[in-house]
């Protein structure tokens, strides 16, 4: 199938979570005809993984096509859209593909506004030189506020240093769930054919050389069983055939490896589709090489030179990945050799650049860095399904050394909260060495306030957060700079109770636990020596017996055989354990559970660390 590269658009859309990106492409695809009338199709048709519709947001960089024929007549125009992921933890992905096409579509909620992961998205969009098309969205909102929300636009395009061509931007009124677009604001109904329309007269065709020798930068990478390695990118120029000889460059011009192209699949909705041969402008994937990886350059056996790929910006956290020592480990998942691990962990690396695995001199732990908590949360989510077992520690920030010593990294924090919470924020934040540069009331009883914090103090307080904010706060974090190191910062006040045994839990035992604090634990689970089972009430750890069963005698008692009444345990997601934990306590996450232990199960173990510790 050979296109006019002047029927070609390659178009990504770029927003902040939860704005309607993956909800306008399953329009796009209804009214581009790419779906039957009579098919059956789920919501949010690009979030494939079980990840992805189980949090009901977007973790993988996707790209798709739609061919669009104008409603007058004429040629039909293929659109190549690609689906970017909203949270900056994985902002890596939209780094990568935003060197994969000519223009973006940024989406802005009309009640929300320009939140902080629009401005890192269209920063890197705008630095590329791409000309946005700005689509505020869910203008059906009942407390929509469509000219305050341009006008923020505007203010940031004008941070972020836009040209002049670049501020000029069209601008379209859209609901993405209604399926409609339109340059009046007060419109409530229609299709999406001025979007259509407005991608192909703003969004330029590829410009690219069809004559040259073939080149192509891969910025996706992903396994198929039958496939092997199946890269994904760009061609950036001349043409490819199947079966043509080819070969992988690095970034210095080095040949990696040199192959055939055995398979080129192209994009037709939500299917990869085989084709015989690709041209500049096209985004393909490609079978047929075996270590080429992200950010090669695979071209013409002719070529000596790469194609210069786009920095990324180094990961700010990391966490000890370890095999898991507890005593049930083994009895859930199948994977719980380090070599396993290892394996698993360097095969993630490859794909995903914004992550980096360095191996502990023990052999038995890794280091993995990443950009945030929910990166390396989805990661472990994603282990624990194919049958991982693994040991976590607490995330601790990367440092690095600046003019005036160690340096730490800061986060932009923007919180929107009810009026009457807003001084909990301000006085937790405080106590988290944050500062806030800006409080504005947001409308509707809502003020937003915005702070610079390092990344060191943010950790674990998410949870603490809601909780302050009776679940109606939203907190928006983004990686800002490297700072001054801030000195030590409080951490979690409350000890935890600890079990002195192996054994079951018995109701019993628990009973009067409960009033030394919150319980994690039911009566049945099996615990074993050192496990964590509950939050002390009061600082310091305690000690505890779950397994205290009542001493039976002849004689009858009374009113000693009362049911018990237990308070259903406090249960942790895997972000929140992870968030919760203290330096000397480690997550044990197995397919099937979610535990929580001390480092050290051996009290007497803990006792000596915390003298050598106290020592240094």
């Amino acid at each position: 199938m050979s296109i006019r590269p002047t029927a070609l658009r390659n178009v990504a859309i770029i927003a902040h979570v939860d704005h309607g990106k993956t909800t306008l492409v399953d329009q796009l695809f209804r009214q581009s005809g790419t779906f039957r009338d009579n098919q059956r199709v789920e919501e949010r048709a690009m979030d494939s993984n079980d990840l992805e519709k189980e949090r009901g947001i977007t973790i993988l960089a996707k790209p798709t096509s739609v061919e669009w024929a104008p409603p007058g007549g004429g040629d039909p125009i293929r659109i190549n859209i690609v689906d970017t992921p909203g949270h900056a933890d994985f902002g890596g992905e939209v780094e990568r593909i935003l060197s994969m096409v000519d223009g973006v579509i940024l989406l802005v909620d009309s009640s929300e506004g320009a939140m902080p992961q629009t401005k890192f998205v269209t920063g890197k969009a705008l630095a590329l030189g791409l000309r946005p098309i700005v689509v505020v969205n869910k203008i059906d909102r009942p407390d929509e506020r469509t000219q305050e929300v341009l006008d923020e636009v505007f203010d940031l395009f004008v941070s972020l240093d836009a040209t002049d061509e670049q501020l000029d931007f069209p601008v379209l009124f859209a609901s993405g769930r209604n399926g409609y677009a339109s340059a009046d604001p007060l419109a409530r109904e229609g299709t999406l054919i001025p979007l259509f329309e407005k991608i192909v007269e703003h969004v330029p065709p590829p410009a690219l050389d069809v004559d040259a020798p073939f080149t192509f930068l891969v910025t996706l990478l992903d396994r198929d069983n039958f496939l092997g390695r199946v890269l994904t990118g760009r061609v950036t120029s001349g043409t490819l055939k199947v079966n043509q000889a080819i070969h992988a460059l690095d970034m210095d011009g080095k040949v990696i490896e040199t192959g055939r192209a055995s398979k080129i699949m192209s994009y037709q909705g939500l299917e990869r589709v085989p084709v015989d041969s690709a041209q500049a402008g096209d985004i393909i994937s490609l079978a047929g090489l075996t270590t080429a990886t992200v950010s090669n350059t695979i071209a013409d056996t002719s070529v000596s030179v790469p194609i210069q790929a786009q920095p990324i910006d180094p990961p700010t956290l990391s966490m000890r990945f370890a095999v898991n020592d507890s005593p049930m480990a083994g009895r859930e998942g199948d994977k719980v050799t380090s070599r396993m691990i290892r394996d698993r962990l360097f095969r993630e690396a490859e794909s995903n650049v914004a992550i980096k695995v360095t191996e502990a001199a023990d052999k038995d732990s890794f280091e993995v860095a990443g950009r945030g908590e929910l990166q390396l949360g989805v990661l472990i989510e994603t282990m624990r399904r194919e049958g991982f077992e693994l040991g976590i520690s607490r995330p601790r920030v990367l440092f690095q050394d600046g003019p005036n010593g160690k340096e730490e990294p800061y986060e932009t924090v923007i919180i929107d909260v009810d009026d009457e919470h807003s001084g909990t924020v301000v006085e937790k934040m405080a106590i988290r060495k944050a500062e806030m540069t800006d409080m504005r009331p947001s409308g509707g009883g809502k003020t937003r306030i915005t702070f610079s914090a390092p990344s060191r103090g943010m950790i674990g307080y998410h949870g603490e957060f809601l909780s302050d904010t009776r679940g109606t706060g939203i907190m928006n974090r983004l990686f800002e700079k490297y700072g001054p190191h801030k000195g030590t910062i409080e951490g979690r006040k409350n000890g935890v109770l600890i079990s002195n045994g192996t054994g079951e839990a018995v109701a019993y035992a628990l009973g009067p636990l409960e009033d030394r604090g919150i319980l994690f634990v039911s009566p049945g689970e099996p615990l074993y020596e050192g496990m964590i089972i509950g939050e002390n009430a009061k600082p310091e750890d305690l000690e505890v017996n779950p397994m205290k069963s009542k001493q039976l005698t002849n004689f009858r008692s009374t009113g000693k055989d009362d049911a018990i009444r237990l308070t259903p345990p406090k249960r942790m997601t895997l972000e929140q354990a992870i968030a919760y934990i203290d330096d000397d306590e480690m997550v044990e996450v197995t397919p099937k559970s979610i535990r929580i232990r001390k480092r050290f199960l051996d009290a007497n173990d803990r006792k000596k660390a915390s003298r050598a510790k106290a020592a240094a």
